[in-house]
């Protein structure tokens, strides 16, 4: 694979039993793109990006990476890949410290894992990596606490840079400012500002003001189904998209420009 990534589905479909939960979803995303994903709850965004990074396997469709179809690809292949994700709850090690969970990250992805434990903190390329993450999401402060003791918002931004350790090319980021005060949600656009421009970034989040700050596409799912794509403008203005959110002021849209 290429220093970039698209990423693709063809007429995904996903269901739980007699239950469909993804409808024939055709998506692109491309390298560098800033987008996000949106819809009510329930509407298949999380399924959806587990059907992207492999921890699903779809019912039929197909999922390509640079045109390479990876539908039977599994999750840590993908990872390997370059298809990176943080997960709607936390995913940590809670007894390690924060510089510990990046470590671990970061010697799966340079190849020296297996000497993890014998000289943990004798590589200094990658002591080095851990520490530039660990300070570019903030947590220097508290790189030597374990996670358990991090507050809940800490922790996503923790497992933000797991996920930036392992050198993505694509990250899907599931919820990132759940448990992070909506005033401090600019300390996520912070950290995509920081990352390099081909990697092409998915966001998925109920925080409208954070989406339409975001994103250069959005990408409307309803029922499973993809509803409408376009710039934030317009996605604020297409009527459609209002009437999916009307009266949840907790996760309404922006006013229309």
């Amino acid at each position: 694979m290429t220093g970039t990534a698209t990423l693709e589905t063809q007429s995904l479909n996903m269901s739980f039993g007699s239950v469909p939960i993804i409808n024939d979803v055709t998506f692109t995303l491309r390298p560098g793109e800033r987008r996000a994903l949106i819809g009510p709850n329930g509407a298949g965004k999380t399924t959806f990006v587990n059907l992207l990074t492999g921890r699903l396997h779809p019912s039929s469709g197909s999922v390509l990476l640079n045109g390479h179809d990876i539908t039977e690809v599994g999750e840590a292949r993908r990872i390997r890949m370059g298809i990176g994700r943080t997960f709607q709850i936390t995913s940590l090690f809670p007894k390690l410290t924060v510089r510990e969970n990046v470590f671990l990250a970061v010697a799966e992805c340079e190849g020296i894992a297996s000497r993890l434990f014998r000289s943990a903190f004798h590589h200094g390329a990658q002591v080095a990596r851990v520490d530039e993450l660990v300070h570019r999401v903030g947590l220097g402060d508290v790189a030597n606490t374990q996670a358990q003791f991090l507050p809940y918002g800490r922790q996503r931004l923790l497992e933000i840079a797991i996920a930036l350790a392992l050198r993505p090319k694509i990250l899907l980021l599931d919820e990132p400012a759940a448990g992070i005060p909506t005033a401090e949600s600019h300390v996520i656009l912070d950290i995509i500002a920081t990352l390099p421009k081909e990697i092409a970034v998915l966001l998925i989040d109920h925080d409208m003001d954070l989406v339409f700050r975001f994103a250069q596409q959005i990408s409307v799912l309803v029922q499973g189904s993809i509803l409408v794509e376009g710039a934030p403008r317009d996605i604020a203005a297409d009527p459609r998209v209002r009437e999916v959110y009307l009266g949840d002021s907790k996760h309404g849209l922006p006013a229309a420009a």
